[in-house]
């Protein structure tokens, strides 16, 4: 590799850094001003891979990155984890570490062309400071031993310090063009309020990119959102994401998912109760709704609840008035409703499960989170999420995925869509895991672990029984109305995925790719869950 000369001519200087300069003064999208920042210091630097990583609490964020793999933008790098990372922090100045350290390389199975373990390189990195802060990482890596000296240090000093401009700039504008200011004041209230810790929506490609234009613009009002979509898509995750850019960021977030409430809990559960107000009420409870008063409230799953529930949620929409079941008080409530539902509400309607008045008072700004097969590349970004969730939790060094397992996870369909990715990518680390032996530094992920078939996008095919089942059905004439011949349907298959299950309703839930809740609910309608509680049904 021909490295450059640790001092620099004015000509190289003003190649690299004038581009730069003229940019401050442009409008540009924040990820093109990042990607030319690190096209700027690979030009002065003879570096294999560069990166920069925003500090976010006690983890590093990847905004951008030159000759590492796509999935390192997905990741969330805890400091505490990786001592390369940490030692850049605390030195305050750029820092090179010698080429046969034995700190552990964070990017170790994340350089493109370069398989396994990284051997002996050169690497060094610098904090950018903005407005007298430590606001993130620029980190290179050289393959090739001895590219790097100490005299480069100033350089990187130097390129540092208009890097820090360049992010300062970018952050100027964004606050005027966006009013950022407010809404990271907003959602810094939102986390102090949250019980636990949420994880925030990822992805570029053009799907998400149309939801968060949708998110950004209805969050600052009070309108109530109906958020649709597949079952696994991350309904909630919107939810959330709509409460954290609201004015009432500062107030609580209240959940309830409503497939998982019994129907003669459904009520009190909403509006509360007082004592005596049925058998089991031995003292007065709120309910969600005054919970949730001043801030948010998120009914998931809403085409579940009941016709009663429903005309009492009606008269709360309408007057804001909450009467607990048992009281004569009224309780006003200010709450901004979200709901979600993987149904088709218009159709609930004409079917008479959902009552019209309440369907338009729900679907007033409709909003639909795309499935993860209209999403593209983003199932990388996602896997790389979920990889270092599982390596954090395992306590590996790295995770990887190899060529043919990216390839595997673009052509799947994925009709359980992210949660599906998420408990594939943890089975197959442990699976990864239980192969190589003994434990390795750096654990890599392939196609077989994964157990997808890339080449045509499907789940392993199902077995030759199974096969012979679904033909029986579709070939075995059904009389009557199309209703009947779909109970009849309905039946056989819960039927018989709880005999396959013995009984277990969360595994043939997980079969037949429904909410567990869901299905119990279908089961009563059925007939089936009675049977199985009086052990007909084994």
């Amino acid at each position: 590799m021909t490295r450059i000369h640790v001092q620099l001519t004015t000509s190289e200087w003003l190649r690299a850094l004038v581009p730069l300069v003229d940019d401050l003064q442009q409008e540009i999208a924040e990820s093109e001003r990042y990607r030319r920042l690190l096209n700027a210091l690979r030009g002065l630097f003879p570096c294999d891979a560069a990166a920069l990583l925003r500090l976010e609490g006690d983890s590093l964020l990847p905004l951008a990155i030159d000759g590492l793999s796509r999935d390192t933008l997905g990741r969330r790098f805890k400091v505490s984890e990786h001592p390369r990372f940490r030692v850049l922090l605390e030195a305050g100045r750029p820092w090179r570490f010698a080429p046969d350290s034995d700190l552990p390389d964070p990017y170790d199975g994340l350089v493109e062309g370069v398989h396994g373990e990284l051997e002996v390189h050169d690497c060094m990195g610098c904090t950018l400071q903005v407005e007298g802060q430590p606001w993130g990482l620029l980190t290179l890596d050289s393959l090739t031993h001895g590219s790097f000296s100490e005299a480069h240090l100033d350089i990187l000093q130097a390129f540092g310090s208009l890097a820090g401009a360049t992010v300062s700039a970018a952050m100027r504008i964004n606050r005027l063009a966006n009013l950022a200011q407010s809404e990271r004041q907003r959602a810094e209230s939102y986390k102090l309020a949250a019980a636990t810790p949420v994880r925030e929506l990822l992805g570029h490609s053009s799907a998400i990119k149309r939801m968060q234009k949708d998110i950004d613009l209805v969050a600052p009002s009070d309108l109530t959102v109906l958020v649709t979509g597949e079952t696994g898509v991350g309904k909630e995750l919107v939810a959330q994401a709509l409460h954290a850019h609201s004015g009432r960021a500062d107030r609580p977030m209240v959940s309830i998912n409503c497939a998982a409430l019994p129907d003669a809990l459904v009520e009190s559960e909403l509006f509360g109760h007082v004592r005596g107000a049925f058998t089991g009420a031995v003292s007065d409870r709120q309910g969600k709704f005054e919970l949730a008063d001043g801030g948010t409230l998120f009914l998931d799953e809403v085409g579940e609840l009941p016709l009663p529930a429903q005309a009492k949620l009606l008269r709360v929409l309408q007057s804001g008035q909450v009467q607990r079941p048992g009281s004569d008080v009224e309780h006003h409530v200010d709450v901004r409703l979200i709901v979600a539902t993987n149904r088709d509400l218009a159709a609930e309607v004409r079917a008479g499960r959902l009552r019209a008045d309440i369907y338009h008072r729900l679907s007033v700004y409709p909003l639909r989170v795309p499935p993860l097969r209209e999403r593209g590349r983003d199932v990388l970004l996602l896997a790389g999420r979920f990889l270092e969730e599982n390596r954090s939790r395992l306590g590996l060094g790295s995770v990887r995925l190899d060529a043919d397992a990216q390839a595997a996870l673009l052509a799947y369909d994925w009709p359980g869509n992210v949660r599906e990715l998420e408990h594939l990518i943890g089975r197959s680390v442990l699976k990864a895991l239980g192969r190589q032996q003994p434990r390795p530094r750096i654990l890599t992920v392939t196609a077989t672990d994964l157990a997808l078939d890339a080449g045509t996008g499907q789940a392993p095919a199902p077995s030759k029984d199974a096969t012979a089942t679904s033909a029986e059905q579709v070939d075995s004439p059904t009389r009557g109305s199309l209703r009947d011949a779909v109970q009849s349907l309905e039946h056989r298959l819960v039927r018989e995925a709880m005999e396959r299950h013995h009984g277990n309703w969360a595994g043939a839930a997980r079969e037949l790719q429904m909410d567990r809740a869901n299905l119990i609910r279908l089961a009563k309608r059925l007939g089936l869950y009675e049977a199985r509680q009086r052990g007909v049904l084994r």
